[in-house]
């Protein structure tokens, strides 16, 4: 019960912080897109929401590998969709071609070093890899109606 108590109380204390800095931020608009105060809440507001970004996203993981850690059963189902996201990765990785492709305008993204072979390798392990994974949806669904039939 304390721990739920101390919850809401950062809950309210993070609601507070964002609804001042928004109506700081509000009220400081103006016309002029040079104005260094509007910049400065702009800024203000930015960083608090990739804080609280990053607060989430790392007790997202934490509490996820906690529960993980705790359940044998979900470390197992955990460590055998690594394996096999690991496995679709190399599939597709060995798949992929790390040639330029040729279209309208590749000159200037060669020219630039936006497109190397590296990187022409890696967007095509990333479309294969997609591929790969939107059969396996595919045949999931057309898999799932059939296996019940037999249970």
């Amino acid at each position: 019960m304390k721990l739920n108590k101390v919850l809401n109380i950062v809950l309210w204390v993070l609601i507070a912080v964002s609804a001042i800095l928004v109506i700081s931020l509000m009220s400081n608009i103006s016309d002029n897109e040079t104005d260094p105060t509007m910049g400065a809440w702009i800024n203000t507001n930015l960083i608090w929401v990739y804080i609280l970004f990053i607060a989430c996203a790392g007790l997202a993981v934490l509490f996820g590998l906690v529960q993980m850690l705790t359940d044998k059963k979900a470390l197992k189902n955990g460590l055998i969709a690594l394996v096999f996201m690991g496995v679709v990765c190399l599939i597709a990785y060995f798949f992929a071609d790390g040639s330029i492709p040729q279209f309208y305008g590749v000159e200037n993204f060669v020219a630039k070093g936006d497109l190397t072979p590296t990187i022409s390798k890696w967007i095509g392990t990333t479309l294969y890899g997609t591929y790969i994974l939107f059969f396996i949806a595919i045949i999931a669904m057309a898999a799932s109606p059939i296996i019940k039939l037999f249970r």
